[in-house]
């Protein structure tokens, strides 16, 4: 067993010096553990790697991949020639690693301390599962998490949950080397981690990280815990095996953190033969190594022959909940009646959106949907209300009551994504998105069905001032679906409807679409846009094309738009504008990222280069900056919000009826007078 740790010593360093860039130090402290857990633990199926009932490992430290790469080289999911291309253009083993199930990586990680709580959600959602499928599908979540993840600020809601909650399947390994980038660990940090996490209610084992012996009775006693999730601090030696060309120690040294143990003082050569290695061939997989491996394929080949007979029978006496297993595997949902969800006039979004998800919560069995402890602000209520929230030991409810923890709930979701079978959504207010858009940017990266439900949209959160009135937010978040995935699609769909209509419009597209979907919501209540046809709901189904047209005029002389709250305040402008016989053409434009996807042919059509434009936007003016471009005016919000009642603050901003015309009769006025004047 310490002979094929060695063996990945030996690779993770050898990768990082061919590829003259990486971090070969942790992954040479953690190979003992990483060797255990493959070799000995991890149940999954070599020729089927994402088999559902699986054993799951998420990696935390992305920085560590050499030892992740390794590890799945001698395992057989990722070709050894593959580890000699670390780091290149189109290799299967990035520097940090990306999602890829059918070479055994659960999850993309890097930026420190998500990957262990994207094993939090795992471990949720494995729950979830058991508890409507039973025990025969149930397995072991597993997580590796160094020095720099336990700092992390998000290690403190992961622990809080996962202990609160009792998650007894997840098993995390604390890789404790007192070394960091640039520092010890000593000199920032005086903490026992194990009474903090004895605090949270984790079941805590310190070991010799070296030791494969002492790892696998640490292994063995967190499968045997039924009430606690694990944590194995494994005390271990950064660089283990390093040295320099005269044989001197390069051991638990911040030097070999980050960079070729050459660049760092030690030389690879010397260090592949103190860990008896062959100089001359350090990408060689030892004999020995071979061996254990293969035997570790029999068992697991053997253990996947039996998953597939114990699930054959069971869907044999269950045929009904078979099928029910297989749509939520699938990612699709049921058949939703949206014209019969009622909704009432005039209302705020965000309570349009508690009636959507008030159905969902009866029709959608595998939806699972959080708040950080706004449930009954956000409106997420409104699905809590038809189910109830997790608790230790019973998760038959579909809802997290996550407490105030954003960055957490958003990782967690996450998690719930990459193990798959449900379909996650997390609530808040928008201005908190701030505290989400690491966890957001990786399921971009990751095209992770997750959905965001952000109410309180504008400055017209009111009273609660400027720290709660999102301006710059929606020009942020909506960055991002400009921004294209390695699928090549928009990395994300951002959606804020105008109306109740539109609302579930949006809804419809959040749990159809496999990206992440954003809804951003309104606080306060907004009238409901005309319907030319009589058949709102219909209309607003346009919202899929990213922009349509709401309100029309043969030959219009403008064109107006905006989404959210203020299309209806362009209504209102328009009615005052065309009592001075201004014929004007309004769109609701709920997401240029769908709309600019549409034909070429489509958006000319309902937004023609020939007419003037003019929007408006309770964020940033850049926010509709891609849409009216030269040939227009956007009225915005330049500055941060105030503390007053909202139709104060709309008075005082510009945002009225009034104001629309009155800006729109100058906009016209000036460009009739720049035609003249050309002419």
């Amino acid at each position: 067993m310490n002979r094929a740790a060695d063996n990945i010593r030996i690779l993770s360093a050898a990768m990082v010096e061919k590829a003259k860039s990486g971090h070969p130090g942790g992954a040479m402290g953690g190979s003992d553990f990483i060797n255990v857990l493959y070799a000995g633990f991890l149940n999954y199926s070599p020729d089927k790697p994402d088999y559902p009932f699986r054993d799951r490992f998420f990696l935390d430290p992305g920085h560590m991949s050499p030892m992740l790469y390794s590890v799945l080289a001698l395992a057989g999911l990722i070709p050894v020639e593959e580890l000699k291309n670390f780091r290149q253009w189109g290799s299967l083993t990035p520097g940090h690693p990306e999602v890829d199930l059918q070479h055994g990586i659960e999850n993309t990680s890097g930026p420190l301390g998500q990957g262990h709580v994207i094993a939090v959600g795992a471990a949720i959602t494995e729950r979830f599962m058991v508890a409507r499928f039973g025990e025969w599908m149930a397995h072991k979540t597993y997580t590796y998490i160094s020095d720099g993840g336990i700092q992390e600020e998000i290690s403190q809601g992961a622990g809080r949950i996962a202990g609160h909650l009792g998650l007894s399947n997840l098993i995390m390994y604390y890789d404790s080397n007192n070394i960091q980038l640039s520092t010890t660990v000593e000199e920032v940090a005086t903490e026992d981690v194990a009474e903090k996490y004895r605090a949270w209610d984790w079941h805590v084992i310190t070991i010799n990280g070296h030791s494969a012996a002492e790892i696998r009775n640490a292994l063995q006693l967190a499968i045997a815990e039924t009430e606690r999730p694990t944590l194995i601090i494994g005390k271990t030696i950064m660089g283990k095996g390093a040295v320099d060309a005269e044989g001197k120690s390069f051991e638990n040294l911040t030097s070999t953190h980050g960079q070729p143990l050459s660049a760092a003082g030690a030389d690879l050569n010397a260090t592949v033969k103190n860990l008896d290695g062959n100089p001359d061939d350090p990408f060689a997989v030892f004999p020995e190594t071979i061996d254990l491996y293969a035997q570790r394929k029999k068992v697991l080949n053997g253990w996947y022959l039996q998953q597939l007979e114990t699930e054959k029978q069971w869907r044999s006496d269950n045929p009904e909940l078979a099928a029910k297993l297989d749509l939520f595997l699938s990612g699709n949902v049921p058949e939703i009646d949206y014209p019969s969800i009622m909704i009432k006039a005039n209302i705020a979004t965000r309570a349009a959106s508690a009636a959507v998800l008030g159905t969902y919560a009866e029709r959608i069995e595998n939806m699972i949907v959080a708040s950080a402890d706004l449930s009954n602000s956000d409106k997420t209520d409104g699905f809590l209300k038809k189910t109830k929230t997790f608790t230790k030991g019973d998760f038959s409810g579909q809802f997290l009551q996550a407490g105030v923890c954003e960055l957490t709930m958003a990782s967690i979701m996450n998690g719930m994504a990459l193990h798959g079978g449900v379909i996650p959504a997390c609530g808040t207010f928008f201005v908190f998105s701030d505290y989400m858009k690491p966890a957001i940017r990786l399921a971009a990266l990751m095209r992770l069905h997750t959905i965001y439900v952000w109410s309180h949209d504008s400055f017209r959160v009111g009273e609660d001032g400027p720290t709660h009135q999102p301006v710059e937010h929606e020009a942020q978040i909506r960055l991002l679906e400009h921004l294209r995935n390695h699928q090549g699609e928009r990395s994300m769909v951002v959606l804020r409807p105008a109306d109740g209509a539109e609302t579930i419009a949006a809804w419809k597209m959040a749990v159809e679409n496999k990206r992440p979907t954003a809804l951003i919501l309104s606080r306060q209540d907004v009238k409901d846009l005309p319907a030319a046809t009589g058949d709102r709901l219909s209309e607003a189904m346009q919202l899929a094309k990213g922009a349509y047209i709401v309100v029309d005029n043969e030959k219009p002389n403008v064109v107006m738009l905006a989404s959210g709250s203020e299309v209806a305040t362009l209504v209102e402008g328009a009615q005052l504008l065309a009592a001075d016989g201004i014929r004007v053409r309004i769109l609701s434009v709920p997401s240029e990222g769908l709309f600019r996807d549409q034909s070429v042919e489509y958006q000319q059509q309902i937004l023609p280069t020939s007419i003037i434009r003019y929007g408006l936007t309770s964020g940033l003016p850049i926010t509709l900056g891609g849409l009216i471009g030269d040939n227009g005016y956007i009225h915005g919000v330049t500055h941060f919000g105030y503390s007053a009642p909202y139709k104060v603050l709309d008075q005082k901003f510009g945002f009225t009826g009034t104001n629309v015309y009155e800006q729109v009769k100058g906009l016209l006025y000036n460009y009739e007078l720049q035609i003249t004047n050309y002419e």
